[in-house]
């Protein structure tokens, strides 16, 4: 299968949109008031056979918008140091993190010949809240993104495997996971984009026999 049959059925399996994973970090749980630490991005491939498979990724560390609240308790979950030397010296705004993200993503939504991008995230109104939050904060004019539709794992996992915690569905479906590399932005994204996937394949092998 050529690129061009590979963009034809990227496009037309979800109506025109691009799925890109989407996970994110967080000092709380109000987008508007909370900050916004880390983005990452997975986008999706499909192969010769019609499966599915993660792409090119992109994460960025991203400073606290002016203002932001920063909750303790969501630091020492996520084990995120804003004031970190290392961090401080390689995090960038918001504005220049979505531009970096957003220009990745429509990229690849014009060579796959989608109209736009749907996120995909794991308790996905959480990302795209705060997502969108980031947008209207910047003023960023045009995202790539449906504003409020998207695909949820919790709920795709919950079907295809009876489990909702990430962890969880991770472990019957038989993707590796290591707890110590959770709660960052690019893993939490990639093992996400693993088990979305791995539900379509699933669902591909399924429709494939009847």
């Amino acid at each position: 299968m050529n690129e061009s049959s590979h963009a034809k059925r990227i496009a037309s399996r979800f109506r025109g949109f691009f799925p890109v994973v989407i996970d994110v970090e967080t000092a709380g749980f109000n987008a508007e008031t909370d900050a916004l630490l880390e983005i990452a991005a997975v986008l999706l491939e499909i192969d010769d056979g019609g499966n599915w498979g993660l792409g090119q990724t992109i994460s960025k560390h991203i400073h606290p918008f002016e203002g932001a609240n920063l909750d303790k308790a969501a630091l020492e979950f996520t084990s995120i140091d804003p004031e970190h030397p290392f961090r401080k010296e390689i995090a960038v705004s918001e504005k220049e993190a979505l531009q970096d993200v957003f220009h990745l993503v429509r990229k690849k939504m014009k060579a796959h010949k989608c109209k736009r991008s749907i996120l995909v995230g794991h308790n996905a109104s959480f990302d795209l809240g705060f997502l969108n939050a980031a947008i209207k904060r910047t003023r960023i004019k045009r995202s790539p993104f449906h504003p409020f539709s998207t695909f949820d794992t919790v709920s795709l996992a919950g079907l295809a495997y009876g489990q909702t915690v990430l962890s969880r569905a991770i472990e019957v479906a038989e993707i590796e996971w290591d707890s110590s590399n959770a709660h960052s932005a690019l893993y939490d994204a990639e093992k996400t984009a693993e088990l979305f996937c791995k539900i379509l394949n699933l669902w591909k092998e399924m429709d494939d026999k009847l």
